[in-house]
């Protein structure tokens, strides 16, 4: 197995030879210190592919070693004969005088030269086996090698695990899906549908009032954008339904995200309406039957001596406390179980909390009111905010009764 020393130890073109035989992609185009991690990454992903890699390359190896081994022994025989040879000539000139001492000398000579080649013969003997002797130390340290190589890998593994995977991920293109568990994103973006009536600010974005705080400024309020406006063709007192989603960091509001009805409508439709400013008035042509479902005997007399029609203004002036609210109450009863298309609002301004307790159990409609402990500027946005509501949806169609 591979080190990260031995492979850092290593030139680059040495390094793409082995990422070659590894099957490594991109091997080519791969700095070395990456070259280095993606082999060590395939290297814990296959350990028997490189496994076989490095057998191939120790066989090399070794016949690389043969190949240096040194010269043969016909060659070293040449070189012994040589060499006595040599050695004689030297003997052969010191004192030719007499034969005694000559036959001395020589076999002095002979004795030294049979001592110098069995000395050379002993020394060839071992020269032979010391492949062998390197072999087995080339195995021994390759086993070691090995060993230590797998203590490395695990230690590698571990390290690995334990810094998140980070190689693992290149090689893969996952985020800590092996080890770690991430939690589902979840959208809430759409799930919440919400109403409300637009006031437009002087900026150009808006906010959707709730009905709950009789339109004035709430936690509940959605803000609409100035491109949503314009898009839409929106203005102050249309009444929007549309899905919401939740702020994100730095925003206060829940802003609305997609527009599905204005006033009830299509907004496609909404688009292309003709404003309350350009309408042509007329008197009215049908009149409002209150003598019928939930009638009372004062709308009975209402409905004989002063009908009520669609489009037209009626006022009830009497003195204090002769029942104006009572039968106030009792037109709207019979305007709403007799006429359910109408939209009905209640608008009360400057009135006791009681009575607009009392009206809001009591009358099928919707009931608006600021009360006498509120200030003149509420009582004023308020009525503003509902006869805009009231011109709105009269321009899509609508038919608004309100009671004042």
């Amino acid at each position: 197995m591979f080190e990260i020393s031995e492979l850092k130890e290593k030139k680059l073109p040495e390094l793409q030879e082995i990422a070659k035989e590894l099957n490594v992609p991109k091997y080519r185009t791969q700095k070395k210190l990456d070259l280095v991690y993606q082999i060590l990454d395939y290297q814990a992903a296959n350990p028997k592919a490189v496994k076989a890699v490095i057998k191939a390359e120790e066989t090399s190896t070794e016949q690389k070693k043969e190949e240096k081994v040194p010269p043969t022994n016909d060659n070293r025989n040449k070189d012994q004969k040589s060499r006595p040879q040599k050695n004689d000539n030297r003997n052969k000139k010191p004192q030719p005088h007499k034969q005694h001492h000559d036959k001395k000398s020589d076999d002095d000579n002979k004795a030294s030269n049979n001592d110098r080649n069995d000395k050379k013969e002993s020394d060839k003997k071992p020269q032979h086996q010391k492949p062998n002797s390197n072999n087995n130390d080339n195995r021994q340290k390759n086993q070691r090698n090995d060993n230590n190589n797998s203590d490395n890998r695990q230690k590698h593994q571990n390290h690995k695990q334990k810094d998140g995977n980070v190689h693992d991920n290149k090689s893969n293109g996952n985020k800590d899906s092996r080890n770690r568990y991430r939690e589902p994103d979840y959208e809430f973006d759409g799930i919440i549908e919400s109403e409300g009536v637009l006031d437009i600010m002087q900026d150009g974005y808006g906010f959707l009032r709730s009905s709950d705080y009789n339109y004035l400024s709430s936690p509940d309020d959605i803000y609409v954008s100035q491109s949503q406006i314009r898009l839409f063709g929106l203005k102050t007192g249309d009444t929007v339904l549309g899905e919401v989603r939740p702020p994100k960091e730095g925003e206060k509001y829940f802003p609305l995200i997609k527009v599905n009805k204005i006033n009830g409508l299509n907004p496609n439709v909404v688009r292309d309406r003709v404003s309350f400013e350009h309408l042509t008035p007329l008197f009215p042509q049908e009149k409002f039957n209150l003598a019928d479902k939930q009638s009372t005997i004062s709308t009975r007399i209402i409905d004989l001596f002063a009908p009520i029609g669609k489009g037209q203004r009626g006022m009830i002036v009497s003195q204090p406390k002769t029942g104006k609210t009572m039968l106030l109450k009792d037109i709207a009863n019979a305007i709403a179980a007799n006429h359910p298309e109408v939209y009905q609002i209640v608008l009360l301004i400057d009135e006791r909390p009681e009575e607009v307790t009392d009206m809001q159990r009591n009358v099928r409609g919707e009931v608006v009111a600021s009360t006498f402990d509120k200030e003149a500027s509420e009582h004023v946005r308020v009525a503003n905010i509902v006869i805009d509501k009231a011109k709105r949806l009269v321009e899509c169609g609508h038919d608004v009764v309100i009671l004042l």
